[in-house]
C-alpha cells in the first residue's frame, strides 16, 4: 500500500526539507518499517545519506502538500519540533509522524529503494480525512511534478478532470492548492511531441 504524506529531513548544514512522498506500507499497516522511493537526484536522497535519518508525516494540509510538490516558496515556512529519537523535525501540524532510521540503501538505480525503520512516533492531532477535493488536489500534485515527461494536452485534461471534483467540493484550502498546481502546469510543462518536433 501507497500512503502519500510528506518527509522532513536535515541537511549537513541543518537546512530542513520538506518533500511530498508515499512510501509503501506494510500489508498490516504497522510503519515499523517502510520503503521510501526517492531520486538521486532529489535533496531527500542526499540528507538521508548524509545524516541517516528524517521523518514521515501524515497530513492533511493540501496546501502545503501543493506547495512542496512544485517547490514553490514556503513563506512563511510550517512551525516545526524537534524530533525525539533522530537528528529531525517534526511538522507541527502534522497528524501523525514516524521519525525513521535507514536500514537498507539500494541506490544503482536512479529512483533509490530506501528501506526504513521507525524508531519513534506521535499523534499531534485527529486526521481530519481527505473528501474528494482534497484527493483531487493530491492526484494534481502528483500530475505536477509529471511535467518533464508527459505531454501537456495529457495533463490539462486531467486537471480539467479534476477541477470538477475541487468545485464541488473543495474549501478555499483546497481551491488555493489546486489553483496554485494549475498556474504551476501551465507555466512549465513542456510542449506536446507535436509542437517539438517542428523546433529546429
Amino acid at each position: 500500500m501507497i500512503l502519500e504524506g510528506l518527509v522532513t529531513t536535515l541537511s549537513p548544514e541543518g537546512e530542513l526539507n520538506i518533500a511530498p512522498m508515499g512510501p509503501k506500507i506494510p500489508a498490516d499497516l504497522s510503519m515499523a518499517t517502510f520503503v521510501l522511493r526517492p531520486y538521486r537526484t532529489s535533496t531527500t536522497y542526499r540528507n538521508l545519506k548524509a545524516g541517516g535519518a528524517g521523518v514521515f508525516h501524515v497530513t492533511d494540509d493540501v496546501r502545503l502538500l501543493a506547495r512542496t510538490a512544485i517547490g514553490a516558496p514556503l513563506d512563511p515556512p510550517p512551525a516545526t519540533l524537534p524530533a525525539r529519537a533522530v537528528a529531525g523535525r517534526v511538522l507541527a501540524d502534522a497528524c501523525r509522524y514516524y521519525e525513521f532510521r535507514p536500514i537498507v540503501v539500494d541506490d544503482i538505480d536512479e529512483r533509490t529503494t530506501v528501506l526504513v525503520e521507525t524508531v519513534a512516533e506521535g499523534r499531534i492531532r485527529d486526521f481530519l480525512g481527505f473528501n474528494r477535493a482534497r484527493h483531487a488536489v493530491v492526484e494534481a500534485a502528483i500530475l505536477a511534478t509529471r511535467t518533464a515527461f508527459l505531454p501537456l494536452a495529457e495533463i490539462l485534461d486531467e486537471f480539467q478532470k479534476l477541477s470538477i471534483l475541487v468545485d464541488k467540493t473543495g474549501g478555499p484550502a483546497e481551491h488555493e492548492a489546486f489553483d496554485l498546481l494549475h498556474e504551476h502546469v501551465r507555466r512549465s510543462a513542456r510542449p506536446p511531441l507535436e509542437s517539438r518536433a517542428s523546433i529546429p
